[in-house]
């Protein structure tokens, strides 16, 4: 049944985008004759060379998007990494890395993910490319891929301001490449999209992007030039740079209320606005999100290879020549990294389902994605911790609370992305999960199912602490299952409370499901 309705959702998907090609071909048809002698007349011969010139920022955006989500990701490395002793309690380890490692990765995390949302507003407003923006944006990702090593200077040299320098320097820089993308961009208005094209007031458009670019740059130029008197004023200008846009709309709300209305822009603004719900491109947020599932997934791999493949010499000394008796210890170890791999893989596939239904995704549903993210970053760092220590010791069983709590937090923002696109669900969802939808309860079910699973195990650890591990392990193993079944389950609930709560309607339900079942056309209509 789920996948019936999921290919109907895709089939209708595909339909709306034929009928959308077919009327833009037959626009295109009938005004080229028209407006073609009118555009090559209004054009001079150096944009006509230059028009030809372009192509389409598709693969420029690939790119990018693949560069920033590795340079995000890559950072929990040192994290997981870091080697803990036995005998070393877990809760001093713990607040070590918090303070130093894990901070360090967060903010980069969040850091990176910043100037990647900058990138994405910059490149709606620009659509198509030529040599010069392509060299352009090249310098861009050179900067943004050495700004975790400036992180790791500040982490291990906290009283050294160098770091500190490092990173201020390379994001003035960045916004004074990114204004002159802007300015070259605004002086071949055929690279800009078609709204910004037919404006009037691109002048208006011009300046205000502009203005918005250089906030971050100022505030970094103030950090640095603050590093020198009290550095500790730096950082926190730094973590304010993350939440500057809503900390900005709050700011102009206030002072709307105090003073009276603001005058509006000139045109609708879409682009630069700092408000929650400005559209963000929603290929371009599933891309990033791919390559981080991907490379996470990817990371667990790698400490198998890196850590559990015996020495020739022992395996000849200690277990007589016998391969599977040596990999026989590493038992735990590859016990950790399926579930951990089947962890990273479901969170990958209630993110493509949330996505799958969302048809516009906005600012403040990037800023929840991006935490989200993060915590799925930090799960190589459970994997680590969740076979480093012998079984049935303290330091095992705060381990493994770790790793629920990493769990419910990437779960959890996953579900908090879905509540904010049914607030705007008219702008943001797809008819067949709205309020009332029948998709609406199995995707809330399928969302909520991680947060509820890892918040239980944690309980349950908690109580039965003898038993943390079996009861982790077998988390992991039936959480698989739970989605195989899920639909059923929901089915059968709903059907329960119904009968419970509403006896009398069971016919109009039945009418109800048979309304359900009408093509999606009927329902738009």
């Amino acid at each position: 049944m789920g996948e019936n309705v999921d290919s109907e959702i895709i089939e209708h998907h595909v339909e709306e985008e034929v009928e959308v090609e077919e009327v833009e071909e037959e626009k295109g048809t009938r005004s080229h004759a028209a407006s073609g002698s009118s555009f090559l007349g209004s054009v001079t011969p150096s944009d006509r060379e230059g028009h030809s010139g372009t192509q389409s920022s598709h693969r420029l955006l690939a790119y990018s998007d693949a560069l920033i989500s590795i340079i995000a990701t890559v950072m929990i490395l040192p994290v997981a990494h870091t080697k803990m002793e036995n005998n070393e309690e877990l809760r001093e380890s713990v607040q070590l890395l918090l303070t130093t490692k894990i901070a360090v990765y967060l903010m980069t995390f969040l850091i990176v993910t910043v100037a990647w949302a900058a990138h994405i507003r910059l490149f709606q407003v620009i659509v198509r490319i030529d040599d010069c923006l392509a060299l352009l944006n090249l310098a861009c990702m050179m900067l943004i891929t050495f700004l975790p090593y400036t992180f790791s200077l500040m982490a291990a040299f906290p009283e050294n301001i160098l770091g500190l320098l490092l990173f201020c320097g390379c994001v003035m820089v960045m916004g004074v490449i990114q204004s002159g993308i802007v300015l070259y961009a605004f002086s071949r208005p055929f690279l800009l999209n078609e709204q910004i094209q037919i404006s009037e007031n691109q002048t208006f458009y011009k300046h205000h992007i502009l203005k918005v670019i250089m906030r971050v740059p100022l505030m970094c130029f103030f950090a640095s030039i603050f590093s020198f008197i009290f550095f500790q004023l730096s950082y926190v200008l730094l973590a304010i740079v993350i939440f500057l846009p809503y900390i900005s709309q709050s700011l102009k709300w206030c002072r709307s209320k105090a003073i009276g209305q603001e005058q509006e822009s000139p045109d609708s603004m879409l682009f630069y606005t700092y408000l929650p719900n400005e559209p963000l491109s929603k290929d371009r947020v599933e891309a990033f999100s791919d390559g981080v599932y991907a490379i996470v997934a990817t990371l667990l791999i790698l400490d198998i290879c890196e850590d559990n493949v015996p020495d020739p010499a022992v395996v000849q000394k200690q277990f007589a020549g016998s391969l599977v008796a040596a990999l026989r210890v590493y038992g735990p170890e590859y016990l950790a990294y399926f579930g951990s791999f089947a962890t990273v893989g479901l969170l990958w596939f209630a993110h493509h389902s949330l996505f799958l239904h969302v048809t516009k995704t906005t600012r403040f549903m990037g800023l929840l994605n991006t935490f989200s993210l993060a915590c799925v970053g930090g799960l190589p760092l459970a994997y680590q911790l969740t076979h480093e220590f012998p079984p049935d010791s303290r330091n095992e069983l705060e381990a493994i609370q770790i790793s629920c709590v990493i769990i419910f937090f990437a779960g959890g923002f996953q579900l908090a992305i879905w509540v904010v696109a049914l607030h705007g669900e008219r702008e943001t969802l797809h008819p067949y999960v709205r309020y009332g939808g029948r998709e609406h309860a199995f995707m809330f079910a399928k969302l909520s199912l991680y947060p509820c699973v890892a918040l239980g195990t944690f309980f349950l650890t908690c109580v039965l602490s003898r038993f943390s591990a079996p009861i982790f392990h077998l988390m992991e193993i039936t959480v698989p299952f739970a989605f195989l079944v899920l639909r059923l389950l929901v089915r059968v609930g709903l059907a329960s409370l119904r009968m419970i709560f509403c006896p009398d309607r069971n016919g109009a339900a039945e009418e109800a499901d048979d309304e359900a079942r009408a093509p999606l056309s009927a329902l738009v209509a």
